[in-house]
């Protein structure tokens, strides 16, 4: 028997609705019949005219037909793809309201998710514009590169993006033009870019979905790096689940120039390899990296979830031994050159494996920055039975921060300090970093 398809809206075409608070995804809430309609590109207090997109069992999605009225804070976009382009949720609003917004639905989520937030949540921010120095873009039929659409899958092609460093966007732009130039039957399916903090040094990865008969990629390479000078090194990687053809997903097949660059934070030149997570927020890096490590020192501090070393370089400097954890083939190596010297040792190994194996030592402090699926069930319960007297959580999602918060305080641990970060302007994302201690 087929599961019963969503039926057509019972609303009419039209309504008009009050918006009523944003909530987690870029949307904001308003009332038709006393359902829950998600309304996106709205502001607390406007009132407008929706039409009904979608309409399940618990809630609706809607699309603004007409503004009634305006709140204060609404500004006109900074970018004139806003709207269509998925990339952003929140330019309509002048910034001082985004980070309110952030903050609402950050203690909104905690104390729905059984968490109490503290009286004071502190807010780190920085330059909302030109923040990025990571992006991935996607190619439209005419190999154009751009970003996905909001209300679609659809390729909008872009001319800037100025969430992103200058540098990325005029890159991209480049290679489209070259690739078309140089390989017009080969059609990339996304290209990803990563610079350093002052955009003297990139990093290019081209995705196809095939593995070409005739490969010219030193020759695009080259030709980019003629009109791209800061071009470090490029990689052609072949996703073959582009085509569904295999369970290995992603090869790279080509390299040309370095593998890695060096992005300057906190006062060290850390080594960042093609793919390697490395923070996105080139602005607010330092800052970040002060928060987790502020005012902590002892004999041993874990970094799980390490990357390339960004917070363990900088506990190396106030513990006898730290001891970083990263499983990702792209981060491992990078992580290994940057500690090197210092008190710190990387661990190639999966976060809940490690915990396995050493369920029984005692860290002064342990940080974590997981994924945005957070720890889950087994992490928490492991670091409760290990029981550091200071845990730094380090989260992207606050959902899944309120689910491992809430276990990780039954299991006797107290809030000691909470922060917004917004690494992410103009986009719902938020950062939180939370310092806990046992009590």
């Amino acid at each position: 028997m087929k599961p019963t398809q969503p039926q057509p809206s019972q609303f009419n075409s039209s309504q008009r609705v009050q918006i009523e608070k944003p909530i987690y995804g870029g949307a904001f809430l308003a009332r038709v019949e006393g359902k829950a309609v998600f309304v996106p590109l709205t502001l607390p207090g406007e009132q407008a005219l929706v039409r009904i997109v979608q309409d399940k069992r618990g809630y609706a999605t809607a699309e603004v037909d007409q503004l009634i009225g305006t709140a204060p804070q609404r500004v006109s976009p900074g970018c004139r793809h806003f709207d269509a382009c998925g990339g952003c949720h929140y330019q309509h609003a002048n910034y001082a309201t985004q980070l309110e917004i952030k903050h609402l639905i950050l203690r909104e989520t905690l104390e729905r998710g059984g968490v109490k937030a503290p009286e004071t949540i502190d807010i780190q921010s920085g330059e909302p514009w030109g923040y990025r120095n990571r992006v991935r873009m996607a190619f439209d039929v005419a190999g154009n590169v751009g970003y996905r659409a909001r209300r679609s899958h659809s390729v909008i092609p872009i001319s800037e993006c100025p969430i992103a460093a200058p540098l990325l966007v005029r890159a991209a732009r480049a290679a489209a033009e070259l690739w078309r130039a140089l390989a017009p039957a080969l059609r990339p399916t996304e290209i990803a870019l990563f610079c350093n903090a002052d955009e003297s040094a990139l990093l290019v990865s081209v995705f196809i979905p095939h593995h070409p008969a005739n490969l010219r990629f030193d020759e695009f390479a080259h030709a980019l790096a003629e009109q791209v000078p800061a071009l470090r090194g490029a990689e052609l990687v072949v996703d073959y689940l582009a085509e569904k053809r295999r369970p290995q997903s992603l090869r790279t097949i080509a390299r040309w120039g370095a593998n890695s660059l060096t992005y300057s934070a906190s006062g060290f030149d850390f080594r960042v390899d093609h793919g390697a997570f490395f923070q996105v927020n080139r602005w607010l890096v330092d800052s970040l990296v002060e928060r987790v490590a502020a005012a902590s020192s002892g004999e041993l501090a874990w970094d799980l979830f390490a990357g390339v070393g960004l917070f363990a370089r900088a506990l190396s400097s106030r513990f006898t031994k730290v001891v970083a954890v990263e499983s990702a083939p792209a981060a491992t190596a990078a992580l290994e050159h940057n500690l090197h010297g210092t008190t710190g040792t990387g661990v190639s190994a999966e976060t809940l494996a490690f915990l396995r194996h050493n369920k029984t030592q005692r860290p002064d402090l342990i940080v974590v920055d997981p994924p945005r699926t957070g720890l889950g069930a087994e992490i928490t319960s492991l670091l409760s039975t290990i029981a550091a007297p200071s845990l730094t959580y380090v989260s992207c999602d606050p959902a899944t921060l309120a689910r491992d918060l809430r276990a990780l305080i039954g299991s006797g641990y107290a809030i000691g300090s909470l922060a917004l970060t917004d690494l992410f302007p103009q986009t719902f994302h938020l950062e939180t970093v939370v310092h806990l201690h046992r009590s």
